[in-house]
């Protein structure tokens, strides 16, 4: 009975997203001529039945490359087509004052510039090198020798079924270019094993810090070997945080970097993984201030009063407006630095890559320049 109903809400949401800009495109009050309707008709219930087909291809266990990139493109324009068709109902409510077709017209008009464009621009977003976004962030406790180090994050890079090796070079050199005292990635290297990935990850053994190179999983490398991932990272130079920390010094100023697992790890069944901070800590100076990694930002439960600053990606800054509203209704943040309790900061990172659909729009990726100052 539990899985017929999922088939039945799966069904639903299927109609939803496509039947609703179907309707705004061809039907409603347009009018249009039989052939464009019949076009139209048969044009969505085609991807109606190709998309679930490609997303199952393409995510299943025995993944396609060729069908991911089908299915998680047809997912994006759905989606945008789906949230710009609401807002051209809406529209269409305050043009009332004109008949119908040219009304509806109107509308489907609008809806169709609108995300030819919005699928364009987010394209060219999703696929460029990451923007720097730079954030000084004050430490108490911080040694003054420590003031102005950069830590720079790259998170979320989603290496998947597009090949972006050349993506992933540019990026190292991006990161090189910042003159980084420490470089963390935040989670979600990758989607699938190491070895489908190697080509695409290998640019991150180029890359240079001073003091540290670290890494934490994300949920993502629970879907494909993340116990691999860690040790593919450490062959490339990374020193992985699983469930632990390390102790960087800048002239006389010590400075504790922890990582955790990603909140999913512990679900995973994988043994010996799941989110510890208790564990992370062991051992640490407690007179020491506390830099965290924690993939998710809704894991800044566990890290309140007891660490300075929590680092974050798992968002993309909600990767496709308006999806930011669920996001922040699961996270609590999308992106940016915020406070929580009396100690600790949390900066979320809007990721440096994608997820999915080859799309961002209005969720610029980035990679992040975190300068420490120290209260001197």
């Amino acid at each position: 009975m539990r899985s017929h109903i999922r088939e039945l809400v799966l069904l639903a949401v299927l109609l939803l997203l496509f039947g609703v800009p179907w309707w705004t495109l061809t039907g409603s009050g347009t009018a249009w001529p039989a052939w464009v309707f019949v076009a139209g008709t048969v044009l969505f219930g085609a991807a109606l039945v190709a998309f679930p087909v490609t997303m199952y291809l393409g995510h299943s266990r025995r993944a396609r490359d060729w069908a991911a990139r089908v299915g998680d493109t047809m997912l994006g324009a759905i989606w945008v087509l789906f949230a710009w068709s609401i807002i051209g109902q809406i529209l269409e409510l305050a043009l009332l004052g004109i008949d119908d077709p040219f009304r509806s017209r109107i509308v489907a008009g609008f809806v169709a510039i609108a995300a030819v464009v919005l699928l364009s621009w987010g394209h060219f977003e999703a696929m460029r090198v990451p923007r720097i976004r730079a954030v000084d962030v004050t430490i108490p406790g911080l040694g003054k020798d420590f003031d102005g180090a950069k830590l720079v994050v790259v998170s979320d890079t989603h290496y998947g079924p597009i090949n972006r090796a050349a993506w992933s070079a540019k990026v190292a050199k991006a990161v090189n270019d910042l003159d980084a005292d420490i470089v963390a990635h935040a989670g979600d290297v990758a989607d699938g094993s190491p070895a489908r990935r190697k080509d695409q990850a290998a640019p991150l053994g180029t890359v240079q810090a001073r003091l540290a190179k670290v890494y934490i999983t994300g949920n993502h490398e629970y879907f494909s070997e993340a116990q691999a991932w860690l040790d593919h990272m450490t062959d490339l130079g990374w020193e992985p945080l699983h469930n632990k920390h390390i102790m960087v010094t800048r002239g006389t100023a010590k400075l504790v970097i922890a990582g955790v697992d990603d909140a999913t790890a512990k679900g995973s069944g994988i043994e010996g993984h799941g989110a510890d901070l208790t564990r992370a800590l062991d051992g640490a100076d407690p007179d020491l201030p506390v830099i965290l990694l924690a993939h998710q930002p809704k894991q800044i439960g566990q890290a309140l009063d007891r660490v300075d600053l929590q680092i974050s990606g798992h968002t993309h800054g909600g990767q496709i407006w308006p999806f930011h509203y669920l996001v922040r209704m699961d996270q609590g943040t999308v992106h940016g630095l915020s406070k929580h309790g009396s100690r600790t900061q949390l900066y979320t990172s809007s990721g440096s890559g994608f997820w999915g659909p080859p799309f961002r729009i209005f969720a610029p990726s980035e990679i992040t320049v975190i300068t420490l100052r120290a209260n001197v």
